[in-house]
């Protein structure tokens, strides 16, 4: 069974990627400055379209684990935290089998030439080297002391708990039409010491706004 769901999410990356390379190079004749940004806009407008409750593949945990890939293919963190001799670690914290499908899902990927390493922690001691936590629904009820924990450390805050980014997450998944979809929250970026790449934020569907003093 184990086989099976690899052999199936492997599949899964290989037509999303062809898909996003046959988007990207119908735009590639004369507007080679602009293909970047159309790479980018096609990987996250491809996961976006796709229904979070079809009943065929990817699933919704399949799309919300490419997204999370994704992410860091589009933050940069400090130097101190991108030594290219230690994996590049997505962390998971909480009671759900999201970490099951992200570990098929980077099976044998990389981030700025640093291997994948999913990591599945049960405190937050144990996130001091993630680059990515992803908050499961079940820690909902200790967002908040979470979210203070990781303020000012340069880890990447991801969630599908409702409201995430408005309430100090980075990233937030969001369910739109029956399709996810993604906030993010800039200011949560720079308090981590993130920088957010420009493109990220033109396909979010919601840039929280820096509150006003």
């Amino acid at each position: 069974m184990d086989t099976l769901r690899t052999d199936q999410s492997s599949a899964l990356r290989l037509r999303l990627r062809a898909a996003t390379e046959r988007r990207a190079a119908r735009h590639l004749s004369g507007n080679s400055e602009r293909l970047p940004a159309l790479l980018v806009v096609a990987l996250f407008l491809l996961f976006a379209f796709v229904p979070a409750h079809a009943q065929t593949h990817p699933t919704e945990f399949q799309v919300k684990a490419a997204y999370v890939y994704n992410f860091g293919k589009f933050i940069k963190w400090p130097a101190e935290a991108s030594s290219v001799a230690r994996p590049f670690e997505i962390c998971v914290l909480g009671k759900d089998s999201f970490a099951t499908v992200l570990d098929s899902t980077v099976a044998g990927e990389s981030i700025d030439r640093r291997s994948i390493a999913v990591k599945r922690i049960s405190n937050l001691q144990e996130a001091a080297a993630c680059n990515i936590l992803f908050i499961g629904l079940s820690e909902e009820s200790r967002l908040k002391t979470i979210l203070a924990a990781m303020q000012h450390v340069s880890i990447l805050t991801v969630s599908d708990i409702p409201h995430f980014a408005e309430r100090g997450g980075v990233i937030g998944f969001v369910t739109q039409e029956e399709k996810i979809r993604f906030e993010v929250n800039p200011t949560a970026a720079e308090q981590s010491h993130l920088a957010l790449s420009s493109e990220l934020l033109k396909v979010a569907s919601r840039v929280i706004a820096k509150p006003t003093s």
